[in-house]
C-alpha cells in the first residue's frame, strides 16, 4: 500500500482524497531537515521566535471552516466542540508566545567570581536552558486540533527553540495536512528553515518506530494508550543514545464523594457525573472512569440519579472503530468481572457509536482485582463503595498514578479531605474539589501529567507553561571571557525584560 485515506467516523467508509504514506526515506529526509535547522532555530531571539508561534496562530485562523468541517468528519465531534478546540489550539500558541517573550523559561543563574574567598576561590559562573534538539510529536485521536499536528506538543518544542517532527495520527490526515500546511507557511513568512517543522503521515506503527530511532531525534511528546506509549519508551531506551520519551497514557481519574457533600446533594452530584462521563463519548484523558464513595446518607440518591442519567444518555460516536471496538470489549470484561454490579447502560445507537455503562463494586472486590482499576476509553464508570475512611484510603494507596484526583466536599469535610491529600498527592498531578477533571485549562499552573501510567514521566506536564521544560536542558559556563559567552548570560544584557538569579537574588 502506497497510499490511504480519512475514514467517516460515522460510518467508517473512506472519505475524501488519498495521502501518500510516508516511509523510511521521508522519515530520513524530515530529521536530516530538521538537524539541519536546529543551530539556526535555537539561535532565534526571543521577539522572532515568538511573532513565529503567533504567525502559525493566525495561519490556523486564516483556513476558517474547512478545517472544522474535516475535523467534524473525520472524528464525529461536534462543531461546537472542534470551534472551542481549535480556539484552544491557537491560545496555546500565543500562551508560549508570551512566555517566550519574558524569557524566564531560560532560567538565567550568575554566580560572579569571588577571587578572595577562603579557603578557596569561587569561579564565575553562569547558567542558561538550551533547546534539546529535533523533538518528535505524535498527534493524538481524541484531540484533532490541540493536542495534535500543531498542539501543545509541538507549541512548547517550538517555543524551547526545538525543531519539530509530527507523526500524524492517521485518524484525520486531512485534518492534520490543513494545519501542517498553516505551519509550513508561517515557517516561510517568518524567514525561517523549512527543516523548523516536518510532517509524516500513514497508517502502520512502523512510521513511528523509524521516527522515534532515528538518531536525529532529541526527544518525544506522545498521547496515546498506555501499549502505544511503552512501545515509543522502550524504542527509544534501546538506542545508541537513548532519549526522553514525555507520554501521556493511561488514567481514570478517581472522583471522591465525601459525606458531607454526598449526604448535601448526592442526586445532583449523581446528575453531574453522568454529564461529565458522556461528555465527547468519555473520549477525554481526564475522563472520570472510578467513583469512591464511603457508605452513608446521600449514596443512593447520589447511585440512583446516575443511573437514570446514564439510561437517559444517547449513544454518540466514537473516533474511530478501533476505539469503538476497544470500548465495547473494556465494557464486556467489566461486566463479566466477579464483584461487579452492572448498574446501568445507555440508549443503544449505531455501529460506530458507544453508550454508556455505569459500575458498581465493593472496595474489597476492587481491591482483589487490578483490572478493574485499567482504563476503559469511553464512556463507563464503576462506583466502589467503601464501608469506611480506612478503606477509602486503601483503595486510593492500591491505585495506579492519575491525572487527576477530584474532591466533592463540604466545608464539613476538611478534616477528612486533609487527611487523604497526602496520599492523593503521590497519586495523581492535578487535585480539584467540586468540578470535574474533563476540563483542562491552559494556563501557567496547569498540570496535566501524573504517576505512571498516567504519563512516563511524573515530573513533567504536556498542559500548561512548563510543558517549556520537557525540551530544554541546562547549561553551566564557567570562566568564559564576556565575548564568548551567549548574550544573554553577559553583563551588559541585563535589563533585556529577563528575569535573572544574581548571586541567589532574583533581578528583574
Amino acid at each position: 500500500m502506497t497510499e490511504f485515506r480519512s475514514v467517516a467516523a460515522a460510518t467508517g467508509e473512506p472519505t475524501g482524497p488519498a495521502f501518500a504514506i510516508d516511509g523510511p526515506a521521508e522519515v530520513d529526509a524530515a530529521c536530516a531537515a530538521a538537524a539541519a535547522a536546529f543551530d539556526t532555530y535555537r539561535a532565534t531571539g526571543r521577539e522572532e521566535r515568538a511573532a513565529f508561534l503567533e504567525a502559525i496562530a493566525a495561519e490556523i485562523l486564516a483556513i476558517g471552516d474547512e478545517l472544522i468541517e474535516a475535523a467534524m468528519e473525520e472524528s464525529g465531534l461536534p462543531r461546537a466542540r472542534l470551534e472551542g478546540e481549535r480556539g484552544r489550539t491557537v491560545g496555546q500558541l500565543r500562551l508560549f508566545a508570551d512566555v517566550v517573550r519574558k524569557g524566564a523559561w531560560q532560567q538565567l543563574r550568575i554566580d560572579p567570581a569571588l577571587p578572595d574567598r577562603q579557603p578557596l576561590p569561587r569561579p564565575d559562573l553562569r547558567l542558561r536552558m538550551i533547546p534539546v534538539g529535533p523533538v518528535a510529536v505524535f498527534g493524538a485521536s481524541n484531540f484533532p486540533l490541540a493536542f495534535s499536528t500543531a498542539g501543545g506538543d509541538t507549541a512548547s518544542a517550538l517555543a524551547a527553540g526545538c525543531p519539530v517532527v509530527v507523526k500524524g495520527h492517521p485518524a484525520h490526515p486531512r485534518t492534520g495536512a490543513l494545519v501542517a500546511a498553516a505551519i509550513t507557511r508561517a515557517v516561510a513568512a517568518s524567514g525561517l528553515p523549512a527543516g523548523v517543522f516536518g510532517h509524516l503521515v500513514g497508517p502502520s506503527n512502523d512510521l513511528g518506530a523509524a521516527l522515534v530511532q532515528d538518531p536525529r531525534i532529541a526527544a518525544v511528546g506522545f498521547t496515546g494508550s498506555r501499549g502505544g506509549g511503552l512501545a515509543l519508551v522502550r524504542l527509544a531506551q534501546s538506542r545508541e543514545v537513548p532519549i526522553p520519551v514525555y507520554a501521556e497514557m493511561s488514567s481514570i481519574n478517581p472522583v471522591l464523594l465525601l459525606p458531607e457533600a454526598l449526604k448535601a446533594r448526592g442526586s445532583a452530584l449523581g446528575a453531574a457525573f453522568i454529564g461529565s462521563l458522556t461528555m465527547g463519548a468519555g473520549q477525554f484523558c481526564t475522563n472520570p472512569g472510578l467513583v469512591l464513595a464511603i457508605e452513608g446518607e446521600g449514596l443512593d440518591a447520589f447511585l440512583a440519579a446516575a443511573t437514570e442519567a446514564t439510561r437517559a444518555a444517547a449513544a454518540q460516536t466514537m473516533l474511530t472503530g478501533g476505539i469503538c471496538k476497544a470500548y465495547q470489549s473494556g465494557v464486556a470484561a467489566l461486566e463479566a468481572t466477579p464483584g461487579v454490579e452492572k448498574l446501568a447502560e445507555g440508549l443503544a445507537g449505531e455501529a460506530m457509536q458507544g453508550h454508556a455503562a455505569l459500575f458498581r463494586t465493593t472496595a474489597q472486590a476492587f481491591l482483589a482485582e487490578k483490572a478493574m482499576g485499567h482504563e476503559v476509553f469511553g464512556a463507563s464508570s464503576i462506583v466502589v463503595v467503601c464501608r469506611d475512611e480506612a478503606e477509602l484510603a486503601s483503595v486510593l494507596k492500591g491505585l495506579e498514578g492519575q491525572l487527576t484526583a477530584t474532591l466533592h466536599m463540604d466545608a464539613a469535610d476538611d478534616a477528612l479531605a486533609a487527611r487523604l491529600l497526602p496520599v492523593l498527592e503521590t497519586k495523581a498531578g492535578r487535585i480539584l474539589a467540586n468540578g470535574w477533571p474533563t476540563g483542562v485549562e491552559v494556563c501557567h499552573a496547569m498540570v496535566h501529567g501524573g504517576p505512571f501510567p498516567a504519563t512516563s514521566d511524573a515530573r513533567t506536564t504536556s498542559v500548561g507553561t512548563l510543558a517549556i521544560d520537557r525540551f530544554l536542558r541546562p547549561v553551566s559556563y564557567q570562566n568564559l571571557n564576556p565575548t564568548v559567552l551567549p548574550p544573554e548570560l553577559r553583563d551588559d544584557a541585563r535589563g533585556d525584560g529577563a528575569p535573572r538569579l544574581i548571586d541567589g537574588t532574583l533581578t528583574l
